[in-house]
This record gives structure tokens, C-alpha cells and sequence, in this order.
């Protein structure tokens, strides 16, 4: 299995894990198709195998293991290490989504926190503990995602479909309050989204996330990683060069 190899004489069917650092907006679905379009041109089989391991919401950004041909069978081995964040989280204000993809619903004091308090909130959310995903997530339950759910008006009691979780570390990277950011190193499910609003109960007030990067999936990290734009150009030259016979 090659990694980040895109050569004219690359053999995706072979078996090739692509890291693409996912600009903000674009679904973890909207990469791999539009990869797939490309790499099925170049590699002459219509239907090459792309999957990703490990959805990032469209308001994340970071490493995005794309899977091609033989790799889509390491999806769930890779999709299961440990991954590393840094996350943007404002303090006294809550969203249903748990980040900006809904407005503010609810507003808290937040004066009251001090360094010290976020600093022991910390402490006491890290380990191996359940977590209850965000009711807008791609999580699924009945076979239907959650976010189905939400967006249908249907309640789900989300406390009795908690995930077991572990978060090994968590250091502040910046604290001017309200804001925080932090960095996080944490097992596969963990939702960030859900963090954030943990630090805020613990904190006696309200949090949401406003900015999400994922910087290592493994012992891949962000700085591999290719910038979609870049990729893409490179993929649709192989591609023109290919129909001009040139390769």
C-alpha cells in the first residue's frame, strides 16, 4: 500500500492512502467523490474503490485519509488511531449543533471562570469515559443517521446511546476568555463538538465549538497532508495528459 503517491505510473487499484488536508465547508463525502471521479479517469476502471477513515464535519478542517482501490480494506484500522485536534471553543453561549452550523440558542454568565477552573474542567473530562454524540451528527441509530433524526423534529434520547470514548490529553493552547483553544489527542468517536459542550457544563455556563482542525490521524499529520486545490490541479493535468496521449 503506497502513501501519498500520485505518479503518472501510480497503480490506485493497488492500493494507495491519499491525505488531503479538507478545506472548511466541503463534507468528507464531497472529497472522495470528486477524487474518485478523477482517479477512475486516470486508472481506466470505472468503478475504483475510494472510501475516507474518519468523517470530518463540514466546518473541520485537517487530515482526511482518503482510501483508494486495496487501501478502502485499512479504512477501518486507520479510521481506529488515535487523533489529535485543535479546537476553538467559546464559552457562555450554546447551539443545538453544538457548533456555528446553528445559531446561539441560549446564552450563560461566564465571568465567573477563571484560568484555574478550566485548567481542573480539563482534568476531570480526560480519560476513557462514555459521551453522548451531538444530536446533528453522522452518527447512526435505527440505520438512520442521527442528524435525519434532528432535522425531521424527532426526539432521540441520545443518554442511552452514549459511546464509550477515551481523551488522553488535553493542554490550553490559548485562553483569553470567553475564548479557548485547545489541543486534544483522543480515541476514535470521540466528538470534539461534544467536548466543547461538556468544558461548559463542567464550567457551570454554556460552550460551542467555533473552529475544528484535525492535525494528526495516526501518524499522519496535517503537515503531509495535500491541499485539495493542489491535488486536484495535479490529478486533472494526469488526467488531460492522458487523453493527449502524452503519458
Amino acid at each position: 500500500m503506497e502513501y501519498n503517491k500520485i505518479t503518472p505510473d501510480t497503480d490506485f487499484t493497488e492500493g494507495v492512502v491519499i491525505n488531503v488536508d479538507k478545506p472548511y465547508g466541503w463534507t468528507s463525502a464531497d472529497v472522495v467523490r470528486k477524487l474518485k471521479f478523477l482517479l477512475s479517469k486516470i486508472s481506466g476502471h470505472k468503478k475504483l474503490k475510494v472510501g475516507h477513515a474518519g468523517t470530518l464535519d463540514p466546518l473541520a478542517t485537517g487530515v482526511l485519509l482518503v482510501c483508494v482501490g486495496k487501501a478502502t480494506k485499512q479504512a477501518d484500522a486507520l479510521q481506529a488511531e488515535r487523533k489529535e485536534y485543535v479546537a476553538e471553543v467559546m464559552l457562555g453561549a450554546t447551539t443545538p449543533s453544538y457548533d456555528l452550523e446553528h445559531p446561539v440558542d441560549a446564552t450563560y454568565p461566564w465571568e465567573h471562570i477563571t484560568p484555574e477552573m478550566v485548567e481542573q474542567a480539563l482534568r476531570e473530562l480526560t480519560g476513557e469515559r462514555l459521551q453522548t454524540p451531538p444530536i446533528y451528527s453522522a452518527k447512526k441509530f435505527e440505520g438512520r443517521h442521527a442528524y435525519d433524526f434532528a432535522r425531521e423534529g424527532e426526539s432521540l434520547e441520545m443518554e442511552r446511546r452514549q459511546v464509550l470514548i477515551n481523551i488522553y490529553n488535553i493542554e490550553v493552547v490559548e485562553m483569553a476568555l470567553p475564548r479557548l483553544v485547545i489541543r486534544v489527542e483522543c480515541s476514535k468517536g470521540t466528538y470534539i463538538r461534544s467536548l466543547a459542550r461538556e468544558i461548559g457544563e463542567q464550567l457551570q455556563s454554556g460552550a460551542h465549538l467555533t473552529a475544528l482542525r484535525r492535525t494528526c490521524s495516526g501518524t499522519h499529520t496535517v503537515e503531509e497532508a495535500f491541499q485539495l486545490d493542489d491535488l486536484l490541479k495535479k490529478l486533472q493535468e494526469m488526467k488531460q495528459n492522458l487523453a493527449n496521449n502524452v503519458i
